[in-house]
């Protein structure tokens, strides 16, 4: 009987050596004529101990990370395929403090499953959501997700349930395009922002759950066709959902006759070229109409007339995924976790200068210090955690003053941040918040979409402005001009790059003013050359 051995096929794996791992046992087993199954799974979402290792034993799966290719000939020695003792043994996954303390919703699945097999995904309770979906009428289905409290994952947190009734609602105008799906399903999977792997780790780890979180999102607004908006920097992503998508057709889950219901529901991948203005839902919808991805005015929301004019849902890869524990479990159960008006878990992700940085899902209303600490370990260097930057490069820095915020849509309102993606980047006291500062209007600058004039030109403006503070000319004056130009780009800008460009930038000028007082070579360089 062959033992059954689990190593991660996640991006963050195979970046450390999980290929050469899987390989090396592989190569080892045959060796000593051991038979060994090697199934290729998700993370799960300890990235500081990839390439982990499972196998599987009587007494459940126990870990081994991170290994080396090296480190295969010494597990087998100490009969690893049971089970044994090795320095590297962590024992159950499960039994680790990092994972024991999460609640895992969304993530369920990640780690445990063969993301490219739909009978592992049946195993393990999938498609429990879709079926009692198809049990109910559209309405319906809209008001269990809007009872959940769930809200977008993707930054803006706009209620999930009332996005879908107004597609709902939404008359169908004749095309000028011809025959067409009345209304569409739209995935935006182009994660870009900083430190935000969320996406990512669930389109590996667990591909059939965005597919069913998507039908179900279309049998709830009367949507036919989806598109899943993918950037194209995750090839491995790219892979497991091509897998994943064939793999549906194949077994009738996609197609004319969705699990033998009658109603049709039609799936397509598609990539999009790296531009960040492209995670803005409009300019994505640009994007798949074969545009130049551009920033459109609204209104027209999406919801009334969104891809190819027809009333679109647009929602990132987390919303989606988590709508199908909803349909399983019901509204009642998943409002249960979270926290005043944030329900639900939220994948959280560690990641810059952090001791243990990985995924942790967890419901709403943990304290960022506690993410911090008693997860993250602190930092790698050792160091004093100075600041962190919560939800991408727009998100504001925040001070040690206030780590203890709870992870919660209107309480980081409250201090001017936001949780965006829920992507954390660490960084220690040796950080320049001024020259992060610039950087966040540089990064605005190379990625404004160009459509309008605040985010296009006030962004340039707004790094000569912080190169001249940074030399000292006329710093207080220039501070000011800073802060109205901030202003302008948050009140005149069409989208969230430019309207959020002032919030990193405020903040570093907020908490850390020493920061603009210390000149930079490069500054001092600019300030002479502008002044």
């Amino acid at each position: 009987m062959s033992a059954t051995v689990y190593v991660s096929r996640d991006a963050s794996a195979l970046a450390v050596g999980a290929e050469r791992v899987a390989g090396a046992i592989a190569a080892e087993a045959a060796r000593r004529g051991t038979g060994v199954r090697i199934v290729r799974t998700g993370s799960r979402g300890l990235c500081w101990l990839e390439p982990l290792v499972e196998v599987a034993t009587p007494a459940g799966r126990i870990a081994y990370g991170p290994v080396t290719p090296d480190d295969v000939v010494g597990l087998f020695a100490g009969g690893f395929l049971d089970g044994g003792a090795h320095p590297l043994r962590l024992g159950r996954v499960e039994d680790i403090a990092y994972f024991r303390r999460q609640e895992r919703l969304t993530f369920a699945r990640v780690g445990l499953v063969d993301p490219r097999s739909l009978d592992d995904y049946r195993a393990h309770g999938g498609l429990k959501g879709l079926e009692r979906a198809l049990a109910l009428a559209p309405a319906e289905i809209v008001r269990i997700v809007t009872e959940s409290g769930l809200r977008g994952r993707g930054g803006a947190a706009f209620p999930t349930g009332i996005k879908w009734q107004t597609v709902l609602d939404a008359p169908v105008q004749p095309s000028a395009l011809g025959p067409q799906p009345s209304k569409y399903i739209v995935c935006n999977a182009d994660e870009g922002d900083s430190g935000t792997f969320s996406d990512r780790m669930l389109m590996e780890g667990d591909p059939f759950l965005l597919i069913e979180g998507m039908i179900i999102a279309g049998l709830a607004v009367g949507a036919t066709w989806g598109y899943i908006y993918l950037r194209c920097e995750y090839p491995h992503a790219q892979a497991a959902l091509e897998a994943a998508i064939a793999t549906a057709y194949a077994h009738g889950l996609l197609g004319a006759d969705v699990l033998g219901s009658g109603r049709r529901f039609d799936l397509e991948l598609r990539l999009g070229a790296g531009a960040y203005i492209c995670g803005e839902e409009t300019s994505l919808l640009d994007s798949l109409e074969g545009k130049r991805g551009q920033v459109r005015p609204r209104p027209p929301l999406p919801a009334v007339k969104g891809l190819f004019g027809r009333p679109t849902v647009v929602n990132n890869v987390i919303t989606l995924a988590s709508v199908p524990i909803i349909l399983e479990r019901g509204a009642t159960y998943y409002r249960e976790f979270g926290h005043g008006r944030s329900r639900g878990t939220l994948p959280l992700q560690l990641a810059g200068n952090i001791r243990r940085g990985g995924l942790i899902e967890q419901a709403f209303g943990i304290s960022l210090r506690e993410l911090l600490y008693d997860y993250g370990g602190g930092s790698a260097s050792g160091r004093p955690i100075r600041a962190v930057q919560v939800g991408g490069p727009l998100g504001a820095y925040l001070p040690e003053s206030q780590f203890d915020t709870p992870i919660d849509y209107e309480a980081f309102a409250a201090i001017g941040g936001m949780l965006g993606h829920g992507g954390i980047v660490v960084f220690d006291d040796r950080v320049d918040l001024a020259e992060q500062a610039r950087f966040a209007m540089e990064f605005c600058a190379l990625e404004s979409c160009g459509k309008c004039t605040p985010c296009r030109i006030g962004s340039t403006r707004g790094m000569e402005i912080i190169d001249r503070i940074r030399a000292g000319r006329e710093r207080a004056a220039d501070q000011v001009l800073l802060r109205d130009l901030c202003e302008t780009l948050r009140q005149a800008s069409l989208c969230g790059l430019g309207g959020l460009t002032p919030y990193p930038v405020l903040s570093a000028l907020e908490h850390f003013p020493e920061d603009f007082i210390k000149p930079s070579p490069s500054s001092i360089a600019v300030g002479e050359r502008v002044g």
